[in-house]
């Protein structure tokens, strides 16, 4: 992880979670029941620098896989969908994650973590970032799962403090239940992150671990409090509210659309949203643009090799659905 980048190379260097998802090919159907499965690259911060390659960004991705053929995988996969892969290291002795989900459209997509006995993605090391890279890309990327076991949690921390808010810095709150014992472990580490960064972004559960509040406007004003510049607060059916410290607000609805698997449909709303924030756009535009990105993926089965293009985008746009 010590090869420098050049000077403001990178749109976008996203730090956190990398796996192999292993989906169904039949919906409707338990697990115990499927017979066959798709492979696909996986991993909420490594989907995030994939939607934004697919919008036509440099992106590059910090985290560690097995030394085994699902790290090799997810190298190739990297490189197929133009993300950078030169701070995506090995760790011996720990196998690549599998994640294994259930689809029952158009709400109920049941995720299977395994980690165990401790994740790669767990291991990074803040001796081994590139500090230079973080500090100079036009937007840095964290998740609440970095925060939730050492040396990662450190990690996370020394390169958002390095960074010290030049350029954007986003907090996806990323709330995983079972990587922590409680909310109230968590909370802590969720205030240190959000010193340190502009944006943050998170459903209603998430924005409730960070700041103790679910009412969406109040929870935005509390994140805004805690230091950062812009809150997103995603709420499901009644679409994303944006908040940010000059007093404007955009509250979006969402794009209709008939869901396949819902699971990645953040992920490609956080890399539209980066693309967004990138090309200057006013926040309703921006929120249009990542809640039809998200929805594009939430019509496909898998996450990653689902990611729209900036053409799917427009044309969902204006057709004002997916069709």
């Amino acid at each position: 992880m010590a090869e420098s980048a050049e000077s403001s190379a990178y749109d976008l260097i996203t730090m956190g979670r990398i796996g192999v998802d292993l989906y169904p090919l039949q919906t409707g159907v338990p697990l115990p029941q499927v017979t066959s499965f798709g492979k696909f690259l996986g991993g909420s911060a490594t989907n995030v620098a994939v939607a934004a390659a697919r919008l036509g960004r440099r992106t590059a991705v910090v985290t560690r896989t097995g030394d085994d053929p699902f790290g090799a995988y997810l190298h190739e996969a990297l490189r197929d969908f133009g993300v950078d892969d030169r701070w995506v290291t090995p760790v011996p002795g720990l196998p690549t994650p599998v994640t294994f989900c259930e689809v029952f459209p158009p709400d109920d997509f049941p995720l299977y973590f395994y980690r165990l006995p401790k994740a790669p993605d767990l291991e990074i090391d803040a001796h081994e970032l590139d500090l230079d890279a973080i500090r100079d890309t036009r937007i840095f990327w964290v998740t609440g799962t970095g925060l939730s076991e050492e040396p990662s949690r450190t990690a996370t921390l020394a390169a958002l403090a390095h960074r010290a808010k030049s350029g954007t810095t986003v907090f996806d709150l990323d709330w995983r239940p079972m990587f922590w014992s409680d909310p109230e472990a968590a909370r802590p580490f969720y205030a240190e992150a959000l010193r340190h960064t502009t944006v943050a972004v998170g459903n209603l559960d998430e924005v409730e671990v960070a700041t103790g509040v679910r009412e969406p406007h109040a929870a935005a004003r509390a994140l805004l409090d805690a230091g950062v510049e812009l809150a997103v607060v995603k709420q499901g059916p009644k679409g994303v509210l944006a908040v940010n410290r000059k007093g404007e607000s955009a509250e979006v609805p969402p794009l209709p659309v008939t869901v396949l698997n819902g699971l990645g449909a953040g992920d490609a709303f956080g890399g539209s949203l980066c693309h967004g924030l990138l090309a200057g756009w006013d926040l309703e535009r921006i929120m249009r643009h990542a809640n039809a990105a998200g929805a594009i993926v939430a019509s496909r089965l898998e996450c990653s090799s689902a990611m729209p293009t900036p053409a799917e985008v427009e044309q969902a746009l204006k057709a004002g659905a997916v069709l």
